[in-house]
């Protein structure tokens, strides 16, 4: 086994084992939008992107986000028919094609089981681990599709009234480079 060299403070990225944690790169959206979507389109949300440069064309990226929204469209399934998922620039990392179905990573959960689309957020957390073999830098991106056009709003409810029934939350995305 190796021994890893002291550098500047640090352990040099050359030096970390196969699956230690290189450098972890993040966004934390505080603040609130909204965003219109078209039916069957993929699209990104702005807010939640992360650059990160790998220091090896090996390594593997760890993708996490979390996101807290309300779909402003529930009567019309929306918030069962959509998917989330990352970009790495522009290309979209999520399910094989299969068909003519929506592909992605994940959904958002239903946090009220009855139609309500003004004060019932719901929450998506998703992984995925990407091996870009760059060492150049990678803009990922959170994006959604769903199947009905809609209004989807980040870290605020659909109707953002001053009351205790409507909350408001954060939403983040990280990107964590792992030695390959």
């Amino acid at each position: 086994m190796a021994l890893s060299k002291i550098t500047n403070g640090g352990v040099a990225a050359s030096g970390i084992p196969s699956g230690g944690i290189i450098q972890v790169q993040h966004t934390q959206f505080t603040g609130t939008n909204s965003v219109v979507l078209s039916a069957d389109t993929d699209v990104v949300l702005t807010d939640l992107t992360v650059n990160i440069t790998p220091t090896s064309a090996s390594s593997v990226i760890h993708l996490q986000a979390h996101i807290f929204c309300e779909h402003g469209d529930d009567t019309t399934g929306s918030t069962w028919d959509h998917v989330l998922f990352f970009y790495r620039d522009s290309t979209k990392l999520a399910h094989t094609t299969a068909g003519s179905r929506t592909v992605g990573i994940s959904m958002t959960t239903r946090t009220y089981h009855d139609t309500n689309d003004a004060s019932t957020p719901e929450i998506a957390r998703y992984d995925y681990f990407d091996t870009p073999a760059t060492t150049s830098q990678i803009t990922y991106k959170c994006g959604i599709v769903t199947a009905n056009a809609e209004t989807f709003y980040i870290n605020r409810t659909a109707n953002d009234s001053s009351s205790t029934g409507f909350e408001r939350g954060i939403s983040s995305i990280i990107a964590t480079e792992i030695a390959g």
